[in-house]
């Protein structure tokens, strides 16, 4: 076998980066969908246990996607300085970690808090700058290929084109496109985690308190059986806008995925301003929407949890929140339910 062979991959994996590529396509222009999409099919593609896309702003290389045991670091923010994914910024080129352990480039508490053993960092060029990077992980070491690297180029190259066709011209609005929902123009979950782990920063450091709201639709499946895709996602829309009308600039109002969102409440004086704030998002859902001659009632279910009176973990932070939330859903129903009979 010649060293041409040694560095392709099969045909059958190149046949699935060919759908990968097409699937994309089908995403359209939004960005954060996009970059998602890429690095949860990461990990099947190069047997990766987790692929992240990050983006460099400013000093810092931030997670705006992540997939597998780096699911849970998104929004992350590392410094450019300290880390394999900023010397692959720098310097343009495809870097690989074989083992992170006996890598001096390596951020090592972040890579072991990961439990990541093995990487390769592709990156993201656009405009002539490499602006992020597209990185596969791995718990093993010495675990990525010749072959595997090859088909993290060619995804590596889909998403720099996808930037570029998304804003040809202005970084801020690459920035907006990545880190917001197309549908709702809101944050996206990538934004939501980013500022959550700095709201938490900030709490620990100034010795405030903050929350953080969870809401979703009530009945959004009933209301896309009945009434059409076309009116759940005019729902969705409309509840974004709502969202906005009883927030503060100041708070971070983001779309989670789905019917789903998220609020940051920061700073707050005390637990009666989240009450309040979940009660006006409440009453504002009361007024039905109507959409081509048709009248949709909207409700919602909120849930929250406070920083640092519920913790300053974020995963347990929001765990809590959810919790919150459907207990709140269940009570509805069983109140609903109630008065029915």
């Amino acid at each position: 076998m010649d060293l041409f062979e040694e560095c392709m991959p099969s045909h059958e994996k190149l046949i699935q980066v060919i759908n990968i590529q097409s699937e994309i396509v089908k995403l359209g222009l939004d960005l954060g969908m996009i970059m998602q999409f890429v690095v949860e099919r990461t990990l099947s593609l190069v047997d990766s246990d987790g692929a992240v896309i990050e983006l460099a702003e400013q000093d810092a290389m931030v997670y705006r996607a992540a997939s597998g045991i780096a699911a849970k670091s998104l929004g992350l923010r590392l410094s450019i300085g300290s880390s394999l994914s900023g010397m692959c910024i720098t310097s343009g080129e495809i870097l690989t970690c074989p083992d992170s352990e006996m890598d001096t480039r390596v951020d090592k508490a972040a890579c072991r808090k990961m439990g990541i053993r093995a990487m390769v960092v592709l990156p993201l060029t656009y405009q002539g700058k490499t602006i992020g990077v597209l990185k596969a992980a791995s718990s093993q070491a010495h675990k990525f290929t010749q072959p595997d690297i090859f088909l993290l180029d060619k995804l590596a190259i889909m998403v720099a084109a996808m930037m570029s066709l998304c804003e040809k011209y202005d970084r801020d609005a690459l920035f907006i496109k990545a880190t917001h929902d197309d549908m709702t123009g809101l944050a996206n979950r990538a934004l939501f985690m980013d500022r959550f782990r700095t709201t938490v920063a900030q709490c620990q450091k100034f010795d405030q308190q903050s929350a953080v709201v969870i809401s979703d639709l009530d009945g959004l499946k009933k209301i896309n059986d009945n009434h059409g895709h076309r009116a759940g996602d005019a729902v969705i829309k409309e509840f974004a806008q709502r969202v906005q009308q009883v927030t503060d600039v100041s708070n971070t109002v983001a779309r989670l995925g789905g019917d789903e969102f998220g609020v940051i409440l920061s700073p707050i004086n005390q637990v009666k301003d989240v009450e309040t704030f979940v009660y006006n998002l409440e009453s504002n859902l009361v007024a039905p929407l109507h959409f081509e001659n048709q009248t949709i009632k909207l409700n919602t279910s909120c849930g929250y949890a406070l920083i640092p009176s519920d913790g300053l973990e974020i995963d347990n932070l929001i765990d809590l929140a959810d919790k919150r939330m459907y207990a709140a859903k269940r009570l509805r129903y069983t109140k609903h339910k109630t008065q029915r009979h």
